[in-house]
């Protein structure tokens, strides 16, 4: 899905959905104000709801339409940007992307190593964030740990992290796939929100529960960790190390 139709009136939505079938393009159907999945990357719209919809990339639905879609879809709208993009997980990947050009990778050693991505902000003051929507947890905790520093105001576009990881062969294969997976999500368009908003998780589930209690004894050896102890770590309060220790000591 990389195209949303977001519109109330049928004819501008009956003109987009025709053209966008007849070259093959995927597409989100929606009215102005509705959340739009994560994958999606460019939005059509009317010229009377233009200013209504929300998004960085919008097209008008007007006779030549597709063009501009096309071009914009291809990164020919994007020139100038400079993005920091993070990809999560226990030993996050972060790259640099400026014109579809990747200028630098990392391999951070942990989800709270911000220092880099700060570092990189003051050296590139007009890039944005992205972070891919997976790794939960190790997102959280990454996302708390950018907050004290930038205010969890901050905006923060998030992307759909689906397929942006490859399948590598050889030495060090996860650093490789970590930071391709940054490269990936750094080229692919999101959504812009907040910092507190990524944060608003919401409750874990049983099962999420569960396979963090299941990650401590594997990574422990013989301890595992309480419930509750086991939420905070989905919440991105504590690493799973530091609920190990805290259930050691207790």
């Amino acid at each position: 899905m990389r195209v949303a139709i977001v519109t109330r009136n049928a004819r501008a939505y009956y003109r987009a959905a025709k053209v966008l079938k007849e070259y093959g393009i995927p597409f989100h159907s929606a009215c102005p104000g509705e959340e739009l999945p994560l994958d999606v990357e460019a939005v059509l719209t009317s010229r009377e709801e233009y200013r209504e919809v929300e998004f960085p990339v919008k097209v008008v639905i007007g006779e030549n339409f597709v063009d501009e879609l096309l071009r914009k879809l291809n990164g020919t709208g994007r020139a100038g940007r400079i993005y920091i993009a993070i990809d999560p997980g226990e030993r996050p990947g972060v790259s640099v992307i400026a014109d579809n050009r990747v200028l630098e990778v990392y391999h951070l050693s942990s989800p709270r190593d911000v220092e880099t991505i700060v570092g990189l902000l003051n050296k590139y003051p007009d890039a944005r964030i992205k972070i891919g929507h997976g790794a939960k947890r190790q997102r959280a905790l990454m996302l708390r740990a950018l907050g004290e520093v930038l205010g969890y105001d901050y905006p923060i576009i998030v992307v759909n992290e689906r397929r942006t990881t490859p399948k590598v062969g050889g030495l060090d294969v996860s650093q490789v796939q970590d930071i391709v997976a940054a490269i990936n999500i750094g080229l692919r368009e999101g959504r812009e929100t907040s910092i507190a908003a990524l944060l608003n998780v919401g409750e874990p589930t049983k099962r999420e529960i569960e396979y963090i209690k299941r990650r401590s004894r594997e990574l422990s050896g013989n301890i595992t960790i309480s419930s509750r102890l086991a939420r905070e770590v989905a919440l991105g309060n504590l690493t799973l190390e530091e609920a190990i220790e805290r259930q050691g000591r207790g």
